[in-house]
């Protein structure tokens, strides 16, 4: 999941003499670490049908955090030369050169071996392997293959971001179960739209880089039509989620206005037929998720069932 809005100055930590602990802290990319964490809390909380244990609440987030921060200096590693030639990227660490490449490298996977070994050894090994399958995933399937192949790469390269609340799930139960899969499937379509959004505004970046993502590949329209195709999928499966039996009323309210909203802004996009409505479908795009996973953990508190 590419989440690109900054909640961390960490330019000001940098001039404020902490340039190599701010350096390491950019690599682990903290606005999608945060993102994650959120989408693998409400696994646990609908799992636990309210708050899971503090131990577990612990474990699982600090060993997510670690692998999606360990997945994303990987990125960097593997991705310097792309950052390199991207205005939006060229200020990244390794890219710049104030953090040699192969440091960077072992730093990523020092991170994800510290986290498989927490969540194995004191979560139990399911959620292990579904956290270590996600990096995998990212790093080897999306960032080195996918990425640089096809315009297709967020579709299939989003399964590795909807992963955290599967992990939740596995965190509280050792198992996965229809809900945790729901929960995928929503993070899954939502990325789609949501990252091609960003692309569109930032498609001459992609194309002086080689990157073949959609805007570049097939133009603004044909981009246009598959946010709004994947928007109707994800708001869809939204209103499918109630099946599960695991939400109530208010996450359905939420999501009803959230999801209408939503398809409101891709069908003008859609309409527009140029880049005005992408700045504020991606900007809203960060809002809903987090809106409608904050819904879901509400409503697993106060289980008021819908059916």
């Amino acid at each position: 999941m590419e989440v690109e809005v900054s909640v961390l100055n960490i330019r000001g930590i940098h001039h404020a003499g902490m340039g190599p602990v701010a350096d390491y802290l950019q690599l682990t990319k903290p606005p999608i670490i945060l993102m994650l964490l959120v989408t693998a809390l409400g696994g646990m909380m609908v799992a636990a049908r309210g708050f899971p244990t503090p131990s577990s609440l612990i474990l699982v987030l600090v060993g997510g955090g670690l692998a999606a921060g360990g997945a994303s200096a990987l990125n960097h590693y593997f991705d310097r030369d792309i950052d390199e030639r991207m205005q939006r990227t060229k200020r990244r660490p390794v890219a710049r050169g104030s953090i040699a490449p192969v440091r960077a490298f072992i730093f990523g996977i020092s991170l994800n071996v510290f986290a498989v070994l927490i969540l194995g050894i004191w979560v139990n090994v399911f959620s292990a392997i579904l956290t270590l399958g996600a990096s995998l995933f990212y790093v080897v399937v999306y960032t080195l293959w996918l990425k640089r192949l096809t315009t297709q790469n967020i579709v299939i390269g989003g399964a590795a971001g909807a992963m955290p609340p599967l992990v939740g799930w596995a965190g509280v139960t050792g198992g996965v179960e229809l809900p945790a899969f729901f929960l995928f499937a929503i993070i899954f379509f939502w990325t789609p739209p949501h990252f091609w959004a960003l692309s569109l505004l930032l498609r001459a970046d992609y194309e002086r880089a080689g990157v073949p993502m959609l805007p570049v590949v097939s133009g603004t329209l044909a981009t246009a039509r598959s946010i709004m195709v994947h928007s109707i999928i994800l708001v869809s499966i939204t209103m499918l989620f109630l099946v599960s039996q695991t939400v109530g009323w208010i996450y359905f309210l939420v999501a009803i206005a959230l999801g209408t909203r939503f398809l409101l802004m891709a069908w003008r996009l859609l309409k527009a037929k140029g880049l005005e409505g992408a700045r504020p479908l991606y900007l809203y795009s960060l809002l809903y998720l987090g809106l409608l996973f904050a819904a879901i953990m509400i409503d697993s508190l106060w289980n008021w069932p819908l059916l």
